[in-house]
């Protein structure tokens, strides 16, 4: 994340701020429960996310029409427009990573975490 987290700061977001963006841009809208476990962040961190991400525009927040409880969560187009201005400087990041350590060795890296995440 040492690579990343400068790139993000320059976008004004965290390193849990894009997992949690990126999370709704790939999902649409989603529970909250759910947005936290897919974006590996806390439940009570995700609230404080929520919050900021909200007053800057770039997700709103919802009740479930037939539970009250729940909250539903969805990027707006500001949060999509920001990905967009990150997403090619990411990839040129992750490039990068390619070229310097290989892509089958990167791949076979990403397996094992995988493989690590679904045994815990």
């Amino acid at each position: 994340m040492s690579r990343f987290r400068p790139m993000l700061a320059e976008h004004g977001v965290t390193e849990q701020q894009w997992r949690t963006l990126r999370v709704l841009y790939e999902s649409g809208t989603i529970e909250a429960t759910e947005l936290a476990q897919r974006a590996c962040v806390l439940p009570p961190s995700l609230t404080r996310i929520i919050l900021a991400l909200e007053e800057r525009g770039l997700l709103t927040r919802s009740r479930h029409e037939k539970d009250g409880r729940r909250v539903l969560l969805d990027i707006t187009a500001e949060g999509r427009a920001l990905i967009a201005a990150v997403t090619p400087e990411s990839a040129a990041i992750y490039k990068e990573m390619e070229t310097r350590f290989g892509k089958a060795e990167i791949e076979r890296l990403l397996d094992q975490l995988e493989k690590l995440v679904n045994a815990l």
